[in-house]
């Protein structure tokens, strides 16, 4: 049962890296060539289960076997107070800004006619809040806090990735190996081989 589920148990980009320097090292101590480190490298990123990564690994003694992360409900929990505040802050952060503005203008109207004026921004903020305490209780029953800040994890690490390609190809041009201009497909190739290299990770997908 244990090998059933290591041939269909997904492997994640760490997994993948971790392979990737456990041939490397393969490839310092002189038990893999060049050619077959290339090659198993490719193997190794391209790789989808475990059982992939773990062929690439068998003939080599000093290799360590490859622990699957634990089940994904560690990551199904309630979420804690920064996760839901952010969340809170994001769903009603428009409405508090609109509310301070409106109800200054309704103030400073207020003070300059020297009466009571009716607080007229009621009408604008007490039909929105209303929306806004919907979607609230919905989205924490639904755990929308967990799932707004695993996006917003993912975008940045997109922007990481971006910044670490840019500074790749600054490099690259710098030492000639890249035009100044390089074309899309330049870039593409240029890209999947530092991939293929481990001098990039892959670029990051949502839920990885």
């Amino acid at each position: 049962m244990a090998d059933v589920s290591r041939e269909q148990m997904r492997a994640a980009d760490d997994d993948r890296k971790q392979v990737a320097d456990q041939l490397r090292l393969a490839l310092e101590e002189g038990r893999l060539d060049l050619a077959e480190y290339d090659e198993r490298l490719q193997g190794a990123y391209a790789a989808k289960t475990y059982a992939e990564l773990d062929r690439l690994l068998t003939d080599l003694p000093n290799a360590a076997p490859l622990v699957p992360a634990q089940p994904a409900e560690v990551a199904v929990q309630v979420p804690d107070d920064g996760v839901r505040q952010a969340w809170l802050a994001h769903v009603w952060g428009s409405w508090a800004k609109a509310a301070a503005f409106f109800t200054l203008i309704w103030g400073i109207s207020s003070l300059a006619s020297n009466e009571a004026v009716f607080y007229w921004p009621a009408w604008v903020i007490g039909p929105w809040g209303v929306v806004l305490l919907v979607r609230t209780v919905a989205g924490l029953a639904s755990g929308e806090p967990r799932k707004h800040a695993e996006e917003a994890e993912h975008r940045r690490r997109l922007r990481e990735h971006k910044r670490d390609r840019k500074a790749l190809y600054a490099q690259a041009i710098a030492a000639g190996e890249l035009p100044e201009n390089p074309s899309k497909e330049q870039r593409k190739a240029f890209i999947a081989e530092a991939v293929a290299r481990g001098d990039l990770p892959p670029k990051p997908r949502r839920g990885q």
